[in-house]
């Protein structure tokens, strides 16, 4: 029996005459995604993308739930493909849906019939099919207000699918079809979440992670690549730079006022990311920052440390509290490794009482009485090497 993948899209339906653009970007993304784990025919064909085993030795697991992570799928199905004639649909249905039905006690038929050739309309097509599994399977009972399987089966130019019901898709828009942004990635909760949800809105990210040996370790730099490697699902490859920040981090520890660390080190951190955006032909930087979720995030805290460079910094977590935000780490699976207990360079040299309500005149006045900032951050940046983190 024929097995197929049907992705619906979700908003890019709503564009206007770029949406053939990101349709395009959604069919590439689906063949580079589905590549490692079989070979597939994908097209598209009335709203709908199919993602078809070229010769049926495919792990339809795997490829399903893959595809279930792509960004700009709304709702998606396994299903199986038949002739467009009701006995062979009524059969495929009985036996692709054994498992399924053998487990359940209440059903529905929902049918759609995009071929008008075909003789029987949808309310009859529903109706004889529901018909026919109530007598293979007896069991059952119709509820068609909460049915615990929604049986489907489509009509369509080429075939008839027959499924059990969609599933929920990852949503959003396709990676790269709003352009590319550097993911400060700390290693905490935040920042993953962060890049998931810039993700969602068709980013496509690189990774900045600042080190600062020997006052973190090698540890927690592997932390840091292995939730990479988890966000991987969502956005495909990415390129990760793990900056060697001890040398600006000392001087900023050694020459600024201890309650006005923090934002500097963070203004810091974003022309660093800067730099390394401009390599990249990135347009903007994310962070995971949550508001006056901690010192340095107040509201005039994060004024000053978005002065420090022209590009904008996207917080998708700003609105968020902890719970909300770990909530989303544990469905997108970064949670566990999250919280390993290993030290990012942002939490070292933490003064114990940060200021909260810092001005951008005492902290450009701090700056000035570190000439040698901005060259040991040009040297960081140009120090930093690529790592490649693949699906």
């Amino acid at each position: 029996m024929r097995e197929i993948i049907l992705a619906n899209q979700g908003e890019m339906a709503l564009k206007g005459l770029n949406r053939a653009t990101f349709e395009s970007v959604l069919m590439k993304t689906m063949r580079r995604r589905l590549s490692t784990v079989g070979e597939f025919k994908v097209y598209r064909a009335q709203s709908t993308m199919y993602a078809e085993p070229v010769d049926g030795n495919q792990d339809m697991d795997a490829a399903f739930d893959r595809v279930s992570k792509i960004f700009g799928i709304a709702t998606l199905s396994r299903a199986a493909v038949c002739e467009k004639d009701f006995e062979v649909i009524k059969q495929t249905a009985v036996t692709y849906l054994r498992d399924t039905l053998r487990n359940t006690k209440t059903f529905k038929v929902s049918a759609k019939r995009s071929d008008k050739s075909f003789p029987m309309n949808s309310m009859e097509l529903g109706r004889e099919l529901g018909a026919a599994l109530l007598s293979a399977y007896p069991h059952l009972r119709v509820d068609v207000h909460n049915p615990q399987v929604n049986v489907m089966v489509e009509i369509r130019d080429y075939a008839a699918y027959v499924h059990g019901g969609k599933h929920p898709g990852a949503g959003g828009l396709p990676v790269s079809t709003s352009g590319k942004a550097a993911l400060m990635l700390s290693g905490g909760i935040d920042s993953p979440v962060a890049g998931y949800m810039m993700a969602k809105r068709g980013l496509s990210l690189i990774c900045v992670h600042f080190a600062s040996p020997p006052y973190t370790s090698e540890r927690a730099r592997l932390k840091v690549m292995k939730l990479a490697k988890e966000l991987t699902p969502w956005t495909g490859n990415l390129n990760v730079y793990v900056v060697p920040y001890t040398k600006p981090q000392e001087y900023i520890r050694d020459h600024a006022p201890a309650d006005l660390f923090t934002v500097l080190m963070r203004r810091s951190m974003l022309r660093i990311a800067n730099i390394l955006c401009k390599q990249e032909d990135a347009k903007a930087i994310i962070t995971g920052e949550s508001l006056a979720q901690v010192a340095s995030q107040t509201l005039m805290a994060l004024a000053c440390t978005d002065a420090a460079q022209d590009l904008p910094v996207l917080r998708p977590c700003i609105g968020m509290d902890k719970t909300e935000i770990t909530h989303i780490s544990h469905q997108i699976g970064t949670y566990e490794t999250s919280i390993q207990p290993y030290e990012d360079c942002c939490t070292i040299f933490t003064p114990p009482h940060p200021k909260t309500k810092p001005t951008l005149a005492e902290i450009e006045a701090a700056e000035a009485a570190m000439p040698d900032l901005l060259q040991l951050e040009r040297e960081a940046a140009q120090q930093t090497p690529l790592e490649r983190v693949n699906l």
